[in-house]
């Protein structure tokens, strides 16, 4: 019981008991304590027998009722596993074959000398024979004994004999009859098998003993099983102090049991010790487990406490285990509002990821598996057909080429021309975002409650707010160019933070995440994101975000090897806990079957556009310039002789100008649309239709004229 120490004698209530009310009488403790210096105890604890929480309130954890080994996914994986071995044997043994046959002809013969002395001691009774020549060793103690036991022998024998002898000529009768019947009778195919068969017969009985006929189709790898001995042997290897203490207290909540292929403990680490380091320490881990770093993967279990360590050490290096098949390859569509599959954990089960209301950003140094990464998500996308997709493969490589045919908006180059059109597109896209606000705020609440983009509102094809995907693979050669770089970080990180909620996803992949390459104001707001192998701590947060270098999330060496480790990253964001995954994989030939598919099922709906059915551009957006269009409004305002319009004015000129883009625009959307032009609202106080004064926020006419020679400026710059 833990006691608190106060000094002096509590004050005394009328009715004799002690009072623990100590700012209620402060002048008797403080006489007390001059007085008689007597130290009191107060119990603090609450005594066993008073019931702090009801049975029903007391938190558990409930185990599953059907051990996982005997779920549905395993089942299937169990026999899915026994086809593959049962086929791979079968084909195995099925191109060896003539050589086993050779075997045979050269065993034979040998074979044959062993049945033939087997039959021999059968029939001559071959056991009879050490009684008859232990009487004769022992004749020359007791002749007559000797002589009688070899009697005896030799009379119980002979029955025997006499039967064998018989049976053996009945038996070679037989065989030599059916051996003429063939010869004779039989079809010479009939004939050739049967002697087939009986060589193979003589050959495996004629087989060296130590030596095996067939060799073996599968070697079976032993695995040393994981003990709570090597577990905390493992543990006290990290090199953290609690962790080594002789006393230091590592329990285990739950029995180490297989999981998957390998093996799963649950660990309650000592006071103060926390997964994150242990996590850190992986590389020292896999060695005090004497285990391949691929095989270890520690992982932290918030959800119960900062002290639990959930350490899955796998049977073989992941990766060792080969590349991961896409479910979505052969067959099925996906849904943008539903979340696709990306690849498995290292315990191999399906990691699934959301696009809808995410945006994303792959990183990596080159060849580690980013555009395999990128190229799961667009061709899942591509397999909705309400999905309008726009390509931007900025490195010339042509691994996107397959999805043309599906694609809105497509370039494929690293030349300023393909870069112009990249950022073009995120101009546009900013444009599109502003249009998809304002039509979506005109929704009356029982369309849309929520004021998000819904399976429903995206089917209607008359609100133009089906879902939109747009790839920037390789964006470092966007964001970091001269001319374009600047206006294209802002404009998308004004399509990420406002394009989320409207159905609009940027997905962005770089191999070179620095600030130039990938504007903080993009890396901060992406919600997904997945870092392979990087070089260092710096370009490591630069895609994980800031303090996952220090929390463990290091997707750096000795954690990830490179090219050992290609195509196996960091995944946040997309799951409750960052995770190990291995991405799948696709090749060009299955991105050209997945865009064939694509193709037909948006033929079908009738969603082909764009460089799909051979449009150059997207007229759509051919002449949605704001400040273009705040000029024209402003020529044909009534108050255009006066300092400024008012925003409510501007909002109504516009709709009417353009209703696609502008339609229910409001006062605080058209202040949003102008802060990446650097131009603020402000209050004017001016008359209103009925002559009285009013103050209302509005755009100053020499603020517009300023952001219009600033672009004018800028456009002067650009290479013709």
């Amino acid at each position: 019981m833990s006691l608190i120490q106060f000094p002096g004698k509590p004050p005394t209530e009328p009715d004799g008991a002690a009072s623990t009310d100590v700012e209620a009488a402060p002048e008797v403790v403080e006489a007390e304590l001059v007085e008689q210096p007597v130290t009191a105890a107060l119990s603090v604890d609450q005594p066993r027998d008073v019931i702090d929480h009801l049975p029903w309130q007391q938190p558990d954890e409930r185990r599953p009722i059907i051990h996982p080994a005997l779920t549905k996914e395993h089942r299937s994986a169990a026999l899915k596993w026994y086809a593959g071995r049962t086929f791979h044997r079968a084909r195995y043994h099925t191109v060896r074959a003539p050589w086993y046959q050779g075997k045979t002809f050269l065993y034979a013969p040998c074979g044959f000398l062993r049945i033939a002395r087997r039959a021999s001691d059968w029939v001559t009774d071959a056991d009879s024979k050490a009684i008859k020549q232990h009487a004769v060793r022992h004749a020359e103690k007791n002749l007559t004994d000797a002589y009688q036991m070899y009697q005896g022998a030799d009379r119980l024998s002979a029955p025997k004999r006499r039967g064998r002898r018989i049976v053996l000529l009945i038996m070679v009768g037989l065989l030599l009859g059916g051996f003429l019947t063939l010869w004779f009778l039989a079809p010479s195919w009939v004939f050739l098998l049967t002697v087939l068969g009986l060589v193979d017969v003589l050959g495996y009985a004629g087989r060296p003993i130590d030596r095996p006929l067939i060799g073996p189709a599968v070697v079976n790898e032993q695995y040393v099983k994981l003990t709570s001995d090597i577990v905390v042997r493992g543990l006290s290897s990290t090199g953290i102090a609690a962790l080594a203490a002789k006393d230091a207290v590592i329990t285990f909540p739950a029995p180490i049991q297989r999981d998957g292929e390998g093996w799963r403990a649950e660990v309650d680490l000592p006071h103060g010790t926390t997964a994150t380091e242990v996590i850190k320490a992986r590389n020292k881990l896999a060695s005090g487990l004497r285990r391949q770093l691929g095989c270890v993967w520690p992982e932290s279990a918030p959800d119960v406490h900062e002290g639990r360590l959930i350490l899955w050490v796998g049977d073989k290096d992941l990766a060792k285990k080969g590349y991961v098949r896409w479910p979505l390859a052969m067959k099925g569509r996906h849904d943008f509002f539903s979340r696709l599959p990306f690849g498995e954990e290292p315990r191999g089960r399906l990691v699934t990821i959301p696009v809808f209301q995410h945006n994303i950003i792959i990183g990596a140094i080159p060849g580690q598996g980013k555009t395999g990464a990128a190229s799961c998500i667009t061709c899942a996308e591509a397999l909705d057909p309400t999905v309008e997709l726009w390509i931007h493969e900025l490195a010339g490589k042509g691994d996107y080429d397959p999805l043309e045919i599906v694609s809105h908006r497509f370039v494929s180059g690293i030349d300023d021309e393909a870069i112009a059109y990249a950022a073009k597109s995120l101009r546009m896209l900013r444009a599109e975002a502003m249009r998809r606000v304002a039509v979506l705020k005109s929704l009356p609440r029982d369309i849309c409650p929520d004021k998000h983009i819904t399976r429903e509102i995206a089917d209607k094809r008359s609100l133009k707010l089906w879902p939109l995907v747009a790839v920037f693979e390789e964006c470092q050669n966007l964001f970091s160019h001269a001319d374009y770089g600047k206006q294209a970080g802002d404009d998308a990180e004004f399509v990420i933070r406002v394009g989320r909620a409207v159905g609009m996803s940027l997905i962005f992949s770089t191999q070179r995440p620095d600030k130039d390459a990938l504007p903080t104001g993009v890396s901060g707001n992406v919600s997904i994101k997945f870092c392979l192998y990087v070089p260092g701590q710096v370009e490591n947060d630069m895609i994980l975000g800031t303090s996952s270098y220090q929390n463990g999330l290091r997707a750096t060496a000795p954690n990830l090897r490179p090219e050992i480790d290609a195509g196996i990253g960091i995944l946040k964001g997309a799951t409750p806990i960052p995770l190990i995954v291995k991405v799948a994989y696709l090749n060009m030939a299955a991105k050209e079957r997945v865009a064939k598919r694509a193709r037909a099922l948006r033929e079908a709906a009738g969603t082909v556009s764009g460089v799909a059915i051979g449009e150059a551009d997207d007229s759509r957006f051919e002449a949605a310039s704001l400040l273009d269009d705040l000029q024209v409004v402003y020529a044909q305002c009534e108050r255009m002789d006066r300092a400024g319009v008012w925003s409510q004015d501007l909002c109504v000129g516009l709709a009417e100008l353009r209703p696609e883009i502008y339609g229910g625009w409001d006062p605080d959307a058209l202040a949003a649309a102008l802060k990446p032009y650097a131009i603020r609202t402000v209050q004017l106080h001016m008359p209103d239709e009925t002559g009285a004064r009013r103050t209302r926020y509005g755009l100053k006419r020499e603020l517009l004229d300023k952001a219009l020679a600033v672009r004018a400026e800028r456009r002067s710059l650009e290479p013709s």
